[in-house]
């Protein structure tokens, strides 16, 4: 699986080609979608550009992409930095119950407060919960967590700064960690990185047949270090780095993890 992750928590100021209304999301799923991604991943933004869990402004999101890309997967993020209280956040998301349009999945980070609660109250709407593993300490807490075993998949989410030796090795630890829980979600895991890691990182995804994704939340340039004019750029830059590795018969084990 390869998802794109169009937005993230940027601004327009961070790159020319970023969507960040709900037309513009809309014509840049149908784009990633016609290169060929299994999934997307988007931010939906309030009319200053910043993140939002505003349920109006999701649903009139949903309902542009999903009539641009029929059946492309869709998932949004329930991120702290939108909202950060907690209680706030469950409330918000609980109110989404009342939308026509509800996202397919949506990501909750187990290193943020109230983790549990909002993953659950995802559940409880009907919305699939990614879980979203930046470190050691939150695949912990995610491992303590209730609703573990209802998650729909997990996130290994590698930081800037780290070279291609370092992604392997953080890939790696953090694998180790959730290995052996595989059949609580599917043996479902998606890795993937931020900045210098990103591309490192989908070249290990693509080695072990674990799911990835790229876009320009999570990287600026395509993997000869030019700057990628859009996300459908990426993507395809994506697909030919993941046939390389399928052709050379590098995909190894697929993960159990």
């Amino acid at each position: 699986m390869l998802k794109a992750c169009v937005n993230g928590a940027r601004g327009p100021q961070e790159h020319p080609a970023l969507p960040m209304t709900a037309a513009e999301l809309a014509y840049d799923v149908a784009a990633v979608a016609a290169v060929g991604v299994d999934a997307v991943h988007l931010h939906v933004k309030d009319k200053q550009g910043a993140d939002t869990l505003d349920g109006t402004a999701l649903a009139a999101v949903l309902t542009s992409v999903r009539a641009a890309a029929p059946g492309v997967p869709v998932g949004v993020t329930t991120g702290a930095w939108a909202l950060p209280d907690a209680d706030a956040r469950v409330a918000a998301i609980r109110s989404w119950r009342k939308l026509a349009v509800l996202p397919d999945f949506a990501s909750v980070n187990w290193h943020e407060d109230g983790a549990d609660e909002v993953a659950a109250a995802l559940l409880a709407i009907g919305v699939g919960v990614e879980a979203g593993l930046w470190h050691a300490e939150a695949v912990e807490a995610w491992l303590a967590s209730p609703v573990r075993d209802r998650c729909l998949r997990v996130l290994l989410e590698l930081p800037d700064g780290l070279d291609a030796p370092a992604v392997d090795a953080e890939a790696g630890r953090l694998l180790d960690l959730v290995r052996g829980v595989g059949s609580t979600v599917g043996g479902l895991v998606l890795l993937h990185g931020e900045g210098s890691s990103s591309w490192p990182a989908l070249r290990v995804a693509g080695r072990l047949g674990l799911w990835t994704r790229i876009g320009l939340e999570d990287v600026l340039v395509l993997p000869d270090g030019s700057t990628a004019p859009d996300n459908a750029a990426l993507v395809g830059a994506a697909r030919e780095l993941l046939a390389d590795a399928h052709r050379s018969g590098r995909t190894g084990e697929t993960s159990t993890a």
